[in-house]
């Protein structure tokens, strides 16, 4: 998610997929422009924790067929919101330092999870860090990231 809207507008867009391979999942439609577009990405809470996943496709490939650290980075930005939803309740946030380290990759048609912890959330920034694991391989680890988040005010002219 990006930091250009309300939290608010996010979870009126909200929505939980019905039927298929990602029933009982959920996401944001037209939340953020570019994470649609690299996406689709989902989340659920399992034992009490934000878990995010998405199926590698062809696009999410580099030259090499390997995942493509950009799509990763993506991802984690992703699961990073999700991750510190509670904490950015009534807030908006960007993402201010990001750090991550590529430990492992992804095929076409595997699942990739990221699950991840808040650090410490203060009145401006958020501390968080996560791990994607390639979950069709065994919850082989593929990147471990952490993150700052900083809380920002409406933008001018909003």
């Amino acid at each position: 998610m990006d930091g250009g809207q309300d939290e608010g507008d996010y979870i009126s867009k909200l929505r939980t997929v019905t039927e298929g391979e990602w029933a009982g999942w959920s996401y944001y439609p037209g939340g953020d422009p570019y994470e649609d577009l690299a996406g689709p990405f989902y989340f659920q809470e399992r034992d009490g924790r934000r878990v995010c996943a998405f199926r590698a496709e062809r696009k999410h490939m580099n030259g090499g067929m390997f995942m493509h650290g950009g799509c990763m980075m993506t991802f984690a930005d992703f699961c990073l919101f999700v991750i510190a939803g509670e904490a950015l309740q009534e807030s908006r946030a960007v993402t201010a330092t990001f750090n991550g380290e590529f430990v492992g990759s992804a095929a076409i048609g595997d699942i990739v999870e990221c699950t991840g912890e808040v650090v410490k959330a203060g009145r401006s920034m958020v501390f968080v860090r996560g791990v994607i694991v390639n979950a069709s391989q065994g919850g082989e680890p593929m990147m471990s990231f952490s993150s700052v988040l900083k809380k920002v005010g409406p933008r001018r002219g909003s």
